[in-house]
């Protein structure tokens, strides 16, 4: 399991666009998260991915938003026809909430997507040619043209419209009942929910098989097959993920945390951590301490906030939700081709 850690502060973000994989020599699917927002566009390519301990069909047309720190696993099936092509975007949410003050409906929509629980992380059957992929296309062309002095603003302009954009679509699919789970998908869920409450207890496959009324076997091998790893791997991503949430928001110790994710042995628990995650709790810890004190520095003065007005044509506070619209979202140039990559 890997915390991916990109420095979202220094470079605040981070967009792929179209990035191709082919097989299991270039792309090795594991479970992870990021210390930032990722939402992901998939333009090509089948699989599942699993948040929160559910199950998603991946398909050519799915948006999925990864919360910071939220755990997920994305499994390919690859085949010559068909690599896996997908754009991402990667971001500190907190880097750019004052950029939606003049607009509070968004504002409050761009918190919920990173703040709240949500009942479904996906959207489905998105075009192609859709406003959103063509934000990503634009963006990635801008590339490391911008200057230093335009770059943030400009970013932030982009991710303002993203969401604008993207707000219209969530909202108008939220009633969509989501489709029923196939059963192996099924089980596999209820096998994670069962390892949500029992990873911090020592792991008998004996013990699971009879809580869940499956065989030792029968449970091993279609967990493997749905998720596409094994238990103990994702006891081991769950218990890593876990220590990082704790210490990143609270002080307990290192033998606290090492107990609450059922490692009662401290040296075990560091040896175990640094395997993972290549560094030690205590060295995690600091690294993420520096880098909260930097996200606590205002990031707008008065003169970044005068490019944010400039760039967006307003006097800050001039416009609502219209203005926006009228501003922000020009009209769609449906000719509008991606390139392919």
């Amino acid at each position: 399991m890997t915390i991916h850690y990109v420095d979202i502060y220094d470079v605040p973000l981070h967009l792929t666009y179209r990035k191709s994989s082919s097989g299991n020599d270039d792309y090795q699917g594991t479970f992870h998260s990021h210390q930032g927002m990722e939402i992901m566009f998939v333009h090509q390519g089948r699989g599942t991915v699993v948040v929160d301990r559910k199950t998603f069909d991946i398909r050519p047309g799915m948006l999925c938003v990864f919360q910071p720190y939220q755990l997920h696993h994305i499994q390919v099936e690859f085949s010559e026809a068909s690599p896996f092509v997908r754009s991402f975007l990667l971001f500190e949410p907190a880097l750019y909430d004052a950029y939606f003050d003049p607009w509070p409906e968004l504002q409050s929509f761009y918190r919920h997507l990173h703040l709240n629980k949500l009942t479904s992380p996906c959207l489905y059957d998105l075009d192609e040619y859709s406003p959103i992929v063509g934000l990503l296309q634009e963006l990635s062309e801008q590339g490391s043209s911008l200057s230093d002095k335009d770059q943030f603003p400009e970013h932030a302009l982009s991710v303002v419209i993203f969401y604008r954009y993207l707000k219209r679509i969530w909202q108008s699919r939220a009633s969509q009942p989501e489709p029923a789970a196939p059963r192996g998908k099924h089980q596999a869920e209820v096998i994670l929910n069962w390892l949500h409450q029992h990873y911090r207890e020592p792991l008998r496959l004996e013990h699971m098989a009879r809580d869940l009324h499956l065989s030792p076997f029968h449970l091993s091998h279609l967990f493997k097959e749905a998720i596409g790893v094994s238990i103990s791997e994702y006891v081991a991503a769950k218990r890593i993920h876990q220590a990082v949430v704790l210490l990143t928001t609270g002080n307990l110790t290192l033998t606290q945390i090492g107990n609450e994710i059922g490692i009662a042995n401290c040296s075990y628990f560091c040896k175990f951590f640094k395997t993972h995650m290549g560094i030690t709790p205590h060295q995690y810890r600091k690294k993420w301490q520096q880098s909260d004190a930097i996200s606590a520095r205002p990031m707008e003065t008065a003169s970044s906030r005068e490019l944010r007005d400039e760039a967006v044509g307003i006097k800050a506070g001039a416009a609502g939700p219209s203005g926006l619209e009228q501003i922000l979202l020009p009209p769609v140039d449906h000719s509008y081709i991606p390139t392919n990559s």
